[in-house]
């Protein structure tokens, strides 16, 4: 403050010499520098009470800044002590996060171990069982268990047999007892033909796609011929028709959507021959199905023997009515031959009674006309 007051009196003497020296050149010019001297002793008196003004506001305004400069010194170590302490807070915060960060990540790599361990298992297992299906005989062992499983849920024991050989030597698969009929069911699985469509699909090779596609067409239709001429045998008591079991869903759903060169769907085809396509799930259907039929049949079979044994009731009943019609013709016999017996015992009572009543009466009279007799000839009388 001092500093502005120093360069302002600075100024107003420099001022004044400029002034005297304007009056002291310009002598002819006394009355307007006197003028503008007491022009100037104004203003400099007007400036004096602007300097005085402005000290008094930076004397109030360094106050101001004073007290503001402690609020913030204050707020500032007020700050820096709860720095501190949030400081600490937070590194304890931050301490305990990374350990859980330490465990969780522990965690993760214990599971990324058992993930892998698990992945190295499914690759020995889906090795083992490409291994499995590598050959034909290994699929059709695959194709049979599969079969045996759903028929053991499905169906009662002895409604079905494995391996059921017929005269001609073939065995099919199965067969299911339909009362007086067989239902021959023959597993297939032309996996490798549908390999080599899905290889050549995923290799985007047309030709060799429809080559493969050809090579699985020809498959198929040999297995639907197969079967109808091995197992399709009325002569021996077989439907006229027979289930090819599919054992995948994925070979069964390619035979759906698969045509032959004319344009006819493979599984129309095995219509044709007699022959249903079925898969695990179509199939367990058709034995639901088969099931409800072999329970009608068992009630039909139970209705009859039923309405047999009702009939035989019935006639035993006939025979006991006609017996009981004797009895009671019997019965209405001796109780006539008992009434008429009554009343002929009611007679012979009455008679009975009548004579006895007579023979007293003339006991009576011949004891009251009779003199005394002495004891010696009555016991003899009465002895006679």
């Amino acid at each position: 403050m001092s500093a502005v007051l120093i360069g302002i009196v600075v100024v107003v003497v420099l001022l004044a010499a400029w002034l005297f020296l304007q009056t002291a050149r310009n002598l002819g010019k006394e009355e307007e520098s006197r003028a503008r001297m007491e022009q100037m002793q104004r203003d400099l008196q007007t400036l004096a009470g602007q300097t005085q003004n402005f000290g008094q506001q930076l004397g109030q305004l360094a106050q101001n800044v004073t007290k503001s400069l402690e609020g913030v010194t204050g707020a500032l170590q007020r700050g820096v002590t709860d720095s501190a302490t949030i400081a600490a807070q937070a590194q304890t915060a931050m301490a305990s996060e990374l350990k859980n960060s330490r465990e969780t990540l522990g965690q993760i790599q214990q599971q990324l171990g058992a993930v892998q361990q698990a992945g190295h298992q499914m690759s020995q297992t889906a090795q083992t069982l490409q291994n499995i299906l590598g050959g034909a005989k290994s699929r059709g062992s695959l194709g049979e268990v599969a079969l045996e499983r759903l028929l053991e849920d499905a169906l009662p024991r002895e409604r079905y047999q494995r391996q059921y050989r017929f005269s001609s030597g073939e065995a099919a698969d199965a067969v299911i007892f339909l009362r007086d009929k067989l239902l021959p069911i023959d597993s297939k699985f032309p996996l490798d033909a549908f390999r080599r469509i899905s290889e050549q699909s995923a290799a985007q090779a047309s030709t060799q796609a429809d080559e493969a596609r050809r090579a699985f067409v020809t498959a198929v239709k040999g297995h639907a011929d197969s079967i109808a001429k091995k197992y399709i045998l009325p002569n021996e008591g077989t439907l006229g028709i027979a289930l090819m079991f599919v054992p995948s869903e994925n070979v069964y759903y390619e035979l759906l959507m698969t045509a032959d060169a004319k344009a006819q769907p493979l599984d129309e085809y095995c219509r044709s021959r007699n022959v249903i396509a079925v898969s695990p799930n179509t199939l367990y259907a058709h034995l639901q199905i088969i099931l409800m039929g072999l329970q009608g049949m068992q009630i039909e079979e139970n209705a009859e023997r039923l309405h047999a044994s009702l009939a035989g009731m019935q006639k035993q009943l006939d025979n006991f009515t006609e017996v009981f019609e004797k009895v009671g013709t019997h019965l209405k016999n001796a109780q006539q031959s008992y009434s008429e017996s009554e009343k002929r015992l009611d007679k012979a009572k009455d008679t009975l009674d009548g004579l006895l009543g007579a023979g007293e009466s003339n006991a009576a009279l011949e004891s009251a006309e009779a003199p005394p007799a002495l004891p010696a000839e009555t016991s003899a009388k009465q002895g006679a």
